[in-house]
């Protein structure tokens, strides 16, 4: 990016405004999340149809992330993030239209393809913030992204316990974050490429750096993604409990996400980050128990949130240490991502496979033994640590006085 020297003011600014966007781009998957059950049902699939049209979310964002930092390169970051979070925003209306298995596919390639850009595109600029500002911020904003999954699945929750019909509920959303995105985004940094700045590539492959950081990341979006996407039919189908009250499981698991990487910067700062994801890993293996023996729809409710606390820091950490691992962020949160998201595109296929040959139980018992993984491999994280506590202000025009 070009040498331009940010005033402060401007820098904290801009780091509310990617808040914001962060909790937007969250409030769109926690109310679609919620309105799973309907979307299969409008459809009429089995479990593992809906597993394999799932699939294609992610799919979608493996394919289109790597284009993000080309975006970014030739509109300038504002607009480009601009573009992207009205085209994510906007794309929540198409599963609700789908009326079979081949339509519910092609929208959710689409829906997970504007995702996965926009995803880059707002890690990306929230990397460049937390350089200028000389601290860590992401946990915070994935925690305004839980917070505004939370808000969406709570909305979510109460239109599925009225019976509302998704595509008037997905509609209504959608105008308004669209509305509530664009609008933030008017206080984005807008950073430019340098004159002699190389545009990065379309499509590449993840660097030897992302391989395992990107480990750590795949086993905690693996985990997310099967409680997201399966939590309210795991309610429903194996415990025989409401629409509503599935819902309000997912809504749970949500809510720990968000308090937890609300709290997780400083958390990080004073445990460090290896240690912190070690913790989170067995927090993540218990409420996986959990779910496993839950033979009432009170204790599986708490091992999601168990799981949901456990796995909440992980990603923010490995998007840092990816973006700080490296002169081009965008670039380099996109390989990593590419990895982690490949867990999402292997997710919901493979739960709902093993759920039709066998039952969603078995299913959470995969998502369990993945879940330590995270105690595993987070020591590779200690590169992306050191680098963290490294970060200067190279570009903010004064110091910030804050601890």
């Amino acid at each position: 990016m070009s040498d331009v020297v940010y005033d402060l003011r401007e820098v904290r600014r801009a780091r509310y405004a990617v808040a914001a966007v962060f909790a937007v781009h969250g409030a769109v998957t926690g109310s679609f999340a919620t309105r799973v059950p309907w979307v299969q049902d409008h459809a009429s699939l089995s479990a593992g149809q809906l597993g394999f049209a799932l699939a294609f979310t992610a799919f979608g964002a493996s394919c289109s992330m790597p284009l993000a930092g080309r975006i970014s390169h030739r509109f300038g970051s504002r607009t480009a993030l601009r573009g992207l979070i009205a085209l994510w925003t906007l794309s929540l209306i198409l599963p609700s239209l789908a009326p079979n298995l081949l339509t519910l596919c092609l929208s959710m390639f689409v829906y997970g393809a504007s995702a996965g850009m926009a995803d880059v595109a707002m890690n990306a600029l929230g990397v460049e913030v937390e350089r200028m500002l000389g601290k860590s911020i992401m946990s915070g904003l994935h925690g305004m992204w839980s917070a505004g999954a939370l808000i969406g699945s709570a909305a979510g929750t109460l239109a599925a316990h009225l019976g509302a019909d998704a595509r008037l509920h997905f509609a209504l959303a959608a105008v308004t974050l669209t509305l509530l995105g664009v609008l933030a985004c008017r206080w984005v940094l807008d950073l430019q490429p340098a004159e002699d700045e190389e545009p990065p590539p379309r499509f590449a492959l993840p660097p030897r750096s992302a391989l395992l950081i990107g480990a750590v990341g795949f086993c905690a979006v693996f985990a997310e993604g099967a409680s997201l996407d399966w939590s309210a039919v795991y309610l429903r189908d194996r415990l025989e409990t409401s629409a509503g009250l599935a819902a309000a499981c997912t809504t749970g698991f949500m809510l720990t996400m968000a308090v937890a990487r609300l709290v997780g910067d400083a958390v990080v700062n004073r445990f460090g980050a290896v240690r912190t994801v070690r913790a989170g890993g067995a927090l993540a293996v218990a409420g996986g128990l959990l779910i496993v023996v839950a033979g009432h729809p009170a204790v599986a409710m708490a091992g999601f949130a168990l799981m949901g606390l456990g796995i909440a820091v992980v990603v923010p950490l490995c998007f840092a240490a990816a973006g700080h691992n490296g002169p081009n962020p965008s670039q380099a949160i996109a390989g990593v991502a590419t990895i982690t998201y490949t867990s999402g595109l292997i997710a919901p296929s493979l739960i709902g496979g093993v759920a039709q040959a066998t039952s969603l139980t078995v299913s959470f018992v995969l998502v369990t033994v993945l879940a330590c993984g995270l105690a595993a491999f987070a020591g590779v994280l200690r590169s992306g640590e050191r680098n963290r506590t490294e970060i200067g202000r190279p570009k903010a025009a004064v110091p910030d006085p804050r601890p």
